[in-house]
């Protein structure tokens, strides 16, 4: 579908919304959808909807009280929903005499059509899932920190394994989704049908700075579970000394009982 998804408007607003951990779309397998790769659905009065399986929604065109009425009916579809999901709102308009990309705060686009579309809508599904977890693992940072000072001065560094063993976890989790799911360092499937729409993706890209987002993300990943790692060592460490010692002082338990039985 080539021709302009929104003929009565020069200017929409765009709402990215990271809904949960997944999207089950099949429950629109048999809808007659406006695109596929990614599907692309008709929402609201005028509005278009994106939605992503690794649990992203993008709204273009659509009123607030729309996009309210639409979460409600896919709620049940929303799989590990997030009580407070994170959300971006950007205009988008349509300039056939600017250059495409995002200019002064907006997304400037030549024509409202299906690729362009759906090629703004993998950007800001990718942009919003890494402010997710940028925020999430700032999170993180808060609750390690301490940890890690109790270390530096030489102090013990806590005995909640359980605490480490999950913040290993969760950073496992995140890279997982990052990596294998999203895929935020690459092209989106849509670029290799459309060609001519990869310079508008590069841009959009650098402005939103994904690469230099998910390589900070990935670093952060990294020192978190560095440390956490470092910290379940020590902690393992002091239990096995702990240990050792309970076996000598019984040794020496026995061979005091045996000597004080010998003298008497």
């Amino acid at each position: 579908m080539s021709g302009q998804l929104f003929d009565t408007s020069d200017s929409i607003q765009a709402r990215a919304m990271f809904l949960g951990q997944r999207l089950d779309l099949a429950a629109f397998s048999n809808m007659d959808a406006l695109g596929t790769a990614p599907l692309t659905i008709q929402a609201g009065e005028k509005g278009v909807a994106v939605l992503f399986r690794y649990g992203v929604a993008v709204f273009f065109g659509l009123k607030p009280s729309e996009i309210v009425a639409f979460l409600d009916d896919i709620n049940r579809l929303v799989i590990e929903a997030f009580d407070n999901p994170e959300a971006d709102d950007i205009d988008l308009v349509c300039n056939k005499s600017a250059t495409e990309g995002a200019i002064g705060g907006k997304i400037n686009l030549q024509k409202f059509d299906l690729p362009r579309i759906q090629t703004v809508a993998d950007v800001l599904a990718k942009s919003v899932i890494l402010a997710h977890y940028e925020t999430s693992l700032a999170k993180h940072f808060d609750r390690i920190e301490p940890l890690a000072a109790n270390l530096k001065n030489n102090r013990r560094p806590g005995s909640n394994s359980k605490e480490l063993l999950r913040h290993i976890g969760d950073n496992l989790m995140i890279e997982a989704k990052m990596i294998g799911r999203v895929e935020v360092t690459e092209k989106p499937e849509l670029i290799w049908d459309y060609p001519e729409f990869e310079r508008l993706y590069m841009r959009l890209e650098d402005e939103f700075e994904l690469s230099e987002r998910h390589q900070a993300v990935d670093r952060k990943l990294s020192l978190i579970s560095k440390t956490a790692e470092t910290l379940l060592g020590i902690m393992q460490d002091q239990r096995t000394l702990r240990v050792e010692w309970y076996i000598v002082i019984l040794i020496v338990v026995e061979i005091l009982i045996t000597l004080i039985e010998k003298i008497a």
